[in-house]
């Protein structure tokens, strides 16, 4: 039997590159995505060429209804759900003296009671021998100006990974926290000018932003054989923190 991956936020990015990674591990993955069906779209046709199963389902991660419904597709037409992968959040950078403060309950919707959303769903349905991978961030240890709001949700997911592991107590089931540094995606690169980037990604002493293939290959890991590795934060970044 094939095991069956959800992935929020699997149309771009991070979640991309993880939806891509588990279905080449074998894995049968829904691609959850909010806003963009046509790129998630393209992740399924990737997936499907090269003989793999997946599916593209829309959901609104802070949306209890609409996760219950992602969960009732899985199981439906996959059969189950093994593994949760909560890539989906958005980031808003501004010094805490000038944020909106609209935005900052955008970010901690998606990020804060998306996570926990997701993460109720999945301590109820993901089967024995699974995992639940959150994703935080190394900013958290950075600590760099402008991302007060975005670090903070974070700081939230990595409080809720440990405990939710605990709580799931002779399930055997896995739940830890990915916290990737700077790395190469559309929600690092936007807005930042060619300095600041190649500042980044100098902060770590392998010299350079990561890739999502590099976020992808420790997800590969805690969503199948590390099964010993469970309620941790898992930073990769290159040695930046």
């Amino acid at each position: 039997m094939d095991r069956v991956a959800v992935v929020t936020g699997g149309s771009r990015g991070i979640g991309r590159a993880v939806a891509l990674r588990l279905a080449q591990d074998g894995q049968a993955v829904v691609v959850a995505y909010g806003h963009a069906p046509a790129a998630a779209d393209s992740v399924v046709t990737e997936i499907t060429d090269k003989g793999g199963r997946a599916l593209a389902v829309q959901a609104d991660v802070a949306d209890e209804s609409a996760v219950a419904a992602l969960f009732d597709t899985a199981e439906r037409q996959l059969g189950g759900v093994d593994v949760v992968v909560n890539a989906a959040g958005i980031m808003v950078l501004a010094p805490l003296a000038e944020l909106d403060l609209d935005d900052l309950d955008r970010v901690h919707r998606t990020n804060i009671r998306g996570t926990f959303v997701v993460g109720r769903e999945a301590a109820r349905r993901v089967r024995r021998g699974g995992a639940i991978i959150n994703f935080s961030t190394s900013i958290t240890r950075l600590s760099l100006p402008t991302y007060a709001a975005y670090a903070a949700s974070k700081a939230a997911v990595e409080a809720i990974s440990p405990i939710l592991a605990k709580e799931l107590r002779g399930r055997d089931v896995t739940v830890n926290a990915v916290a990737p540094g700077p790395t190469a995606t559309d929600l690092f690169l936007d807005g930042k000018d060619d300095a600041t980037v190649e500042r980044m990604a100098k902060m770590n002493p392998m010299e350079r932003l990561g890739t999502p293939e590099d976020i992808a290959e420790v997800v590969s890991s805690l969503a199948g054989p590390a099964r010993w590795v469970n309620g941790q934060t898992i930073y990769v970044n290159g040695g930046a923190a």
